[in-house]
């Protein structure tokens, strides 16, 4: 176990993605990749190729068979980046939702203990922050500081991922879980459409006029595996600003009347907090949807 360790912290690693065919996750495997690591992408859906195996994580059996290696493809993995799940509620039934995702982080996690990879990263979600945010937030901007809030069972659900990641490193202190909260995943060509949000503040009150680019929601990934640390910590990955160019002050003061701030919020700054992502993975997102637009 020891080499291993040293080889995670030191050199490029094996990676495992799952999910890797999504909207982010296309986005993680190229940013892995460029960084220099190996990525495997495992998804139910994806193009053949060497870089891809089919993987159902609703499955044990095939969850624990692929991060043991695949064949002559590659024989085993360092980390894992557990992406895969249905990714938001409303898209299937919500027993759907909580038995698909609820079992494959289970399975993926267990898995990997289960074949000594300590290394995990995976998408939490800005859900649980209290989004849609019916009930007004407790401050702004908003931060990790405050007790989950999960108002749907998609959140539900990565409140009870997040309580797993818990108990499973006080088990074992080798073990890393990375929890990253992702604020809503955006790609360039989504940008056209942001400049129609100024006439309705509310259209985007749901999650405070958030996004993340998915580039920078991949460099993220990149930042929490090559600064792992035994345990579990959760952090807020969002892009540094809201997707209005309607001043923050009038949008809370418009939205949100009441709610304690806590600081400064600048002009368009994020009101997802980035500052602990900053401050401990070293995040420094360099993607902006006024770029495009």
């Amino acid at each position: 176990m020891a080499l291993r360790d040293a080889r995670t912290r030191n050199s490029a690693l094996r990676v495992a993605v799952t999910g890797g065919s999504g909207k982010l996750g296309q986005a993680v495997v190229v940013g892995l990749s460029a960084a220099g690591h190996r990525v495997m992408n495992l998804d139910t859906a994806g193009e053949r190729g060497p870089g891809f195996t089919r993987v159902d994580f609703t499955d044990y059996g095939q969850t624990v068979d692929a991060l043991s290696g695949i064949n002559d493809r590659i024989d085993g993995f360092d980390a894992v980046v557990h992406l895969a799940a249905i990714p938001a509620g409303g898209l299937v039934a919500d027993s759907a939702t909580f038995h698909n995702n609820m079992s494959a982080t289970f399975n993926v996690f267990q898995a990997a203990r289960r074949v000594g990879i300590n290394t995990i990263v995976y998408a939490s979600s800005e859900t649980l922050l209290g989004i849609p945010f019916d009930s007004p937030p407790p401050y702004f901007p908003l931060d990790e500081e405050y007790d989950s809030r999960p108002e749907s069972v998609y959140a539900v659900v990565k409140h009870l991922e997040e309580e797993l990641a818990k108990k499973l490193v006080r088990w074992n202190p080798e073990l890393s879980i990375t929890a990253l909260r992702f604020s809503n995943v955006m790609v360039v060509e989504d940008y056209a459409e942001f400049p129609s949000f100024d006439a309705d503040a509310s259209l985007r009150k749901w999650n405070a006029w958030g996004y993340i680019d998915a580039r920078d929601g991949a460099q993220a990934v990149v930042r929490a595996l090559e600064v792992r640390s035994p345990g579990f910590d959760r952090f807020i990955i969002a892009s540094p600003d809201t997707v209005m160019t309607r001043p923050n002050a009038e949008l809370v003061a418009e939205v949100f009347p009441g709610v304690p701030v806590t600081r400064d919020l600048g002009l368009n700054d994020t009101l997802l907090s980035i500052d602990k992502a900053r401050r401990i993975l070293g995040y420094a997102p360099a993607h902006s949807w006024r770029n495009h637009v």
